[in-house]
């Protein structure tokens, strides 16, 4: 069974499929992932897909779920690399790829993920900013 590479670049793990994805390739992905993110601490997902010519509902799904298991896991989730066709074939097939941010290349899909972190620090300041101002209001 063919396993797909997870590189770890900063606190983003990049995974190339480079390979046709049978089912059992998939599921090793998803487990693969995980394990990477828990072990790691990593942030981000980058998943670069510019060498499947053809993607079907199957790889679409897997896609969706690698997003959700990442999300739980607190790393974001890009897919880089969509060739117009396998877009066009995502939309014909009906598949949204809800949770999943898309950006044209790994450099873009690197600056969606630190916008992304950067917004949530901006916003987990301003709760902690908001939580400092009731402490010291409290009588």
């Amino acid at each position: 069974m063919e396993r797909v590479p997870i590189l770890k670049i900063g606190d983003i793990l990049l995974v190339s499929i480079q390979v046709d994805m049978s089912d059992q390739t998939a599921l090793q992905l998803q487990e693969d992932l995980a394990e990477r993110i828990v072990a790691t601490g990593s942030h981000g997902v980058i998943i670069d897909i510019t060498a499947l010519d053809i993607v079907d509902s199957f790889v679409g799904r897997m896609l969706s779920t690698i997003a959700s298991i990442s999300k739980v896991l607190d790393a974001e989730t890009v897919v880089v690399g969509m060739r117009p066709a396998v877009a066009i074939t995502l939309v014909e097939l009906g598949l949204s790829l809800n949770g999943i941010r898309t950006a044209l290349n790994v450099e873009r899909g690197m600056e969606l993920i630190a916008a992304a972190r950067s917004d949530e620090f901006e916003e987990d300041d301003q709760l902690d900013d908001a939580a400092d101002a009731e402490t010291t209001a409290s009588p």
